[in-house]
């Protein structure tokens, strides 16, 4: 007896510092999970791992307090922590009986060790149970620790308490359970994994019809309310937050912005609602127009194969192509590539099956039953928005295949047609003539869905894009997509890539020039350039792409062209320094952009924010506004604690009034002006910022006089299509098209997208002409043009119905006078050898074309040096 004391009294004092105290006993706050939203209300995504809503002893219903205790511990009203009764039943099932021995941990031990301690099965993890289990009971009322017991304990699909349960399973608050659903939640303490009613319903069933039988043996419910119980089907499902609005890389950039700012426990834990500046049909526009340009991009470069074959049962028949324009090498390189596909999928076993009217006929003998592939197409994950699909028999024109749940669909041709084998990036096999050129049966595939639910053939695509919005009066982000598919590259490629920008450099290289005294009708000459570099021995030798020159050109139509050695001879003629003094105060690094000539061209490498960002800057009349994508954080009463100050274009703080003789107080801005709106700094002048968005203008609308034979386009004609006389924009393409850019505005939206390979220095290729295919397909090399302004456009398709059209206003100090279209002198004609241009006043030409005296290209710095450079 003695020694059992000491033993007693030394194992207290030596866990007598790892007691709880009543404060921390007691702290049961709720735990909800973090909450994204978009700026019109729409979920985005919800982070946190427990959800916990704590409830009061009276807001737990009877019946559930009946079944936890019938269930878990009958006697616990009637012992101090311990049970002893349950402990020596405990003892006499294993020691005289040696079965597994029941529980006899009471309630209270239960919540000892789910609060405090591990599951680890140790003697001294038990002792510390049983004693901070007395020193629980000498603390709190019976009532008050059942209540904290219901509230803290896990019940699976990360609800910790009753009441985050009954949301979780049932989507209902807990006095609004049946007596069933109370019963399956009583039965999970003791294994949640294992009676989770959304993953084993009839292991849960069964737990629950024990809690029932327990309920009626202790004679909590009679025999008829039992019987009616037990007959309820199992009605858990999942209840979670419903994903509205799809904006994963967002969602992601808001998560580590609320943990830096909050840390991680109470970012997960405290019921944030974020409300982001996304506009929900703004973002699903923007992640439609991603995906689809990528799909395009990546089907008119050919068809990669089945991801595998489960059987075979034909070769594969191609057939060399006829086109009279295709190289001898081209044609080799098609055969051999053909013939080493050929081989490495099929044997010499392989047979042809097809019938005397030249169908194709499976083989019973190989292909696998209905069951066995819906067996194998149920172990495969979906990739995003494509789905695996198994072939089973095919005709000449049609493809008949298997989804999961036995789902039968046939692809007719218009969705096969495309798939002419994939070469390399900038080769292409022959289209193909039957579905059999294509796919065989037992070819595993990827499907996507049309608009109209019908099935296309697909594939993973192998090239990157992203695309982002922003309003360039605030900076608000309206919509922004990273990648392809979040799931699988978390990389955020517009907040973290850092990729050349070709020839969307030039906006900036042209508002250097303007600001250092040229004007959008300063001839530049258009010439090839040969500069020599007497460190390297070499010269560098920059080319338009096409190489075509026109000879001395218009600055408007220098930029709307985009023509590259224009681009560098005005660089050369401000300087590289002043250059990129001038570039950085569209908030660029300097250290971002080289210190030498090819910046001109697009060297930079440069995340999509800051190109957007920099771009809104012609957008807006001048100013620099930043960027952000949180609005407002609230908590969970929707209160607001935090909300991001924003820079306004061309805002302007009301100035406070005096005090009147009848009042002492002062009339100020509102509250939310005077805290959270700020004027945005100017950073270029409105003339400048007017006259570079106007020739951008011309990018999509081009000039001269089609009817009279000197209509030009510019290099995003296309967007035409759009209708809209507002929009400006510029394309951008680096050497070889390894990355491909377009960014456009109007006055409301800038929005720039980027198409490229996340491997870095792959080219994005060319394309040869799929005869299957209409004449309105794209073919030839990959440019800005062809790569990025098609997402650009379907975006903008989509949003500008509700963007009123708004021309720029023209600030003050600019004029317009006519001017010649050839010379960019004064012009007294006034048919289509003439134009109106804008210049700053005190900048626009003094004399006249028809003039007696000629014009030189070295007036008004039209003439770069070039004492270097070898013609």
């Amino acid at each position: 007896m003695l020694v059992g004391l000491i033993l007693v009294i030394g194992f207290y004092y030596y866990i007598k510092d790892e007691l709880p105290t009543e404060e921390v006993i007691r702290d049961v706050r709720f735990q909800i999970p973090m909450k994204v939203y978009s700026a019109d209300g729409e979920l985005i995504s919800q982070f946190g791992e427990k959800r916990r809503i704590p409830l009061s002893h009276d807001e737990i219903p009877q019946a559930l307090i009946d079944a936890l205790l019938a269930t878990e511990d009958s006697r616990f009203y009637y012992h101090y922590g311990v049970d002893p009764i349950g402990v020596v039943r405990a003892a006499f099932d294993s020691i005289v009986l040696r079965k597994r021995a029941r529980g006899a941990s009471t309630i209270t031990m239960q919540f000892a060790r789910n609060a405090f301690l591990t599951l680890d099965r140790t003697l001294i993890r038990k002792v510390k149970e049983i004693y901070i289990a007395l020193h629980i009971e000498q603390l709190l009322t019976k009532d008050e620790i059942l209540t904290l017991y219901f509230n803290k304990t896990f019940f699976g699909n990360r609800a910790y308490g009753v009441g985050a349960a009954a949301q979780v399973y049932y989507g209902k608050d807990l006095n609004d359970l049946t007596l069933a659903q109370i019963a399956t939640i009583a039965g999970l303490p003791k294994a949640p994994s294992n009676y989770n009613p959304l993953r084993y319903p009839e292991k849960s069933k069964q737990r629950r019809n024990t809690v029932l039988s327990r309920m009626l043996i202790v004679g909590a419910i009679d025999q008829e309310t039992y019987d009616d119980a037990i007959a309820q089907p199992v009605t858990a499902k999942q209840h979670g937050a419903k994903i509205t609005s799809y904006a994963p890389y967002v969602a992601e950039d808001v998560r580590k912005k609320m943990v830096e700012k909050y840390g991680i426990e109470r970012a997960y834990t405290e019921g944030f609602n974020v409300y982001t500046t996304i506009d929900s049909k703004a973002q699903n526009a923007a992640q439609k127009a991603v995906k689809d340009n990528i799909h395009n991009y990546d089907e008119r470069h050919g068809y990669r194969g089945p991801v595998s074959y489960l059987w075979r049962e034909s070769e594969i028949v191609y057939q060399a192509p006829t086109n009279e324009e295709a190289s001898v090498t081209e044609t080799a390189a098609i055969e051999d590539s053909i013939g080493e596909a050929a081989d490495s999928l099929f044997s010499e076993n392989d047979f042809t099956a097809f019938d005397d009217a030249g169908d194709y006929k499976p083989s019973e003998d190989l292909s696998w039953s209905f069951e066995q592939i819906n067996d194998h197409l149920n172990t495969l994950r979906d990739y995003d928005d494509l789905v695996p699909a198994i072939v089973t028999n095919l005709t000449d024109k049609t493809a008949y295949v298997q989804l999961r749940s036995g789902i039968i669909e046939v692809l007719d041709w218009d969705n096969l047609k495309w798939a002419r084998p994939y070469i390399s990036d900038n080769l292409q096999g022959p289209a193909p003539k039957i579905v059999a050129e294509i796919i065989q049966s037992g070819a595993l595939i990827w499907l996507r869905k049309n608009q109209d639910d019908s099935y296309r053939l697909s594939q993973i695509p192998d090239v990157s894009g992203a695309f982002i919005a922003i309003d360039p009066t605030n900076g608000d982000i309206k919509a922004s997509v990273g990648g392809y598919y979040f799931g699988n590259n978390q990389f955020d490629r517009i907040n973290q890539a850092k990729r050349q920008i070709g020839s969307n450099i030039k906006p900036f290289v042209y508002s250097a020039a303007l600001a250092n005294g040229y004007t959008l009708a300063s001839l530049v000459n258009d010439a090839p350039i040969n500069k020599w570099d007497n460190k390297l021995g070499t010269a560098w030798r920059p080319k338009n792409s096409p190489p075509t020159y026109g000879g001395p050109t218009r600055v408007r139509r220098g930029l709307a062209q985009s023509k590259n050695v224009m681009s560098v001879r005005l660089m050369r003629s401000v300087g590289v320094s002043k250059t990129i003094n001038h570039m950085a105060k569209f908030g660029f690094n300097k250290s971002d952009l080289p210190r030498n000539e090819s910046l001109s061209l697009g060297s930079a490498a440069l995340t999509p924010i800051s190109v957007v960002t920099a771009m809104s800057v012609f957008a807006n009349g001048g100013y620099l506004v930043g960027n952000q994508v949180i609005d407002r954080v609230e908590d969970s009463n929707g209160n607001v604690l935090f909300k991001n100050s924003k820079v306004v274009a061309g805002y302007v703080a009301p100035e406070p009034k005096e005090p009147t003789y009848l009042t002492d107080s002062v009339e100020t801005t509102t509250e939310e002006e005077a805290n959270y709106i700020m004027p945005a700094p100017r950073v270029i002048s409105a003339a400048n910022s007017f006259l570079i968005a106007d020739a951008m203008n011309d990018t999509i609308w081009g000039g001269g006089s089609w009817k009279n034979g000197t209509g030009w386009n510019g290099t995003a004609w296309k967007a035409q299509s759009l209708r809209r006389r507002d929009l400006s924009g510029k394309t951008g393409t680096t050497n070889d098209a390894i990355d491909t850019w377009f960014t456009g505005f109007n006055s409301q939206i800038t929005a720039t997208s980027w198409l490229g390979f996340d491997a870095p220095g792959r080219p994005l290729g060319s394309v040869q002409y799929n005869s299957n295919l209409s004449d309105k397909q794209t073919y030839g090399g990959e440019s800005g043009a062809k790569s990025a302004l098609p997402t650009w456009m379907a975006f903008m398709k989509e949003i500008l119905p509700s963007i009123p059209v708004s021309y720029r206003e023209i600030p003050e100090g600019i004029i317009s006078v006519r001017i010649d279209a050839d010379t960019g002198l004064l012009s007294r004609k006034t048919d289509y050898t003439s134009q109106w241009e804008y210049f700053i006043k005190g900048t626009e030409p003094t004399k006249y074309a028809d003039s007696n005296s000629s014009m030189r290209l070295d007036q008004n710095k039209n003439q770069i040096k070039e004492d270097d450079e070898l013609f």
